[in-house]
């Protein structure tokens, strides 16, 4: 189990997949909020949540002020489980400006090749054992999908290697939280 940080939505408990994910520990999901926060990145941003496992980061930002979040998530169990949370935290939301919450169970590629929507905040938190050959190709065809100025994050393990930037990304920052990395990326 983990739990929503702030907002309408602070301390809620939500379930966490079975198996095959990996969540982002309380610690490391607040300072990226706590980030976020800092640059105003979050309320009402249209914001997009890749390998989203429990979905935690996405209904992190819905809960802060986000007006729509998208999860995208291929498993079918965790793509159950999104939509479980997502209904736990939809239930504390105000009755008036309550965030739009939507799950893709669908891979990471077909959700982006299908196109649509573009997005002010994206959540990259694919499993360790993901190639970087499959990671650089996502970001590739991420790109068109980012309003100007999006902000992109990209969570690895400290071993990894940094990403392969397309074109239309580039780094800000970079920091590490134990055996965690965060890039951080803006379109450009």
């Amino acid at each position: 189990m983990t739990r929503i940080i702030s907002g309408f939505a602070g301390s809620l408990t939500i379930a966490v997949p079975a198996s095959d994910t990996r969540p982002t520990s309380d610690r490391v999901r607040e300072a990226i909020f706590s980030a976020l926060d800092s640059r105003d990145a979050i309320r009402g941003t249209r914001v997009l949540d890749l390998y989203a496992g429990s979905g935690a980061l996405g209904l992190e930002a819905a809960s802060r002020g986000a007006s729509r979040v998208t999860l995208v998530e291929k498993s079918a169990s965790a793509a159950a489980t999104c939509r479980k949370n997502a209904a736990i935290v939809l239930k504390s939301a105000p009755k008036v400006g309550a965030p739009v919450v939507q799950v893709s169970a669908q891979s990471v590629q077909g959700f982006l090749a299908a196109g649509g929507e573009a997005f002010d905040l994206v959540f990259l938190d694919p499993p360790y054992d993901l190639g970087e050959s499959e990671l650089a190709a996502a970001l590739a065809e991420l790109v068109p999908r980012l309003a100007p100025d999006a902000v992109v994050m990209v969570e690895r393990s400290s071993r990894s290697v940094e990403p392969v930037l397309p074109v239309g990304l580039q780094l800000d920052k970079r920091k590490n939280y134990g055996d965690t990395t965060l890039w951080w990326l803006r379109g450009s």
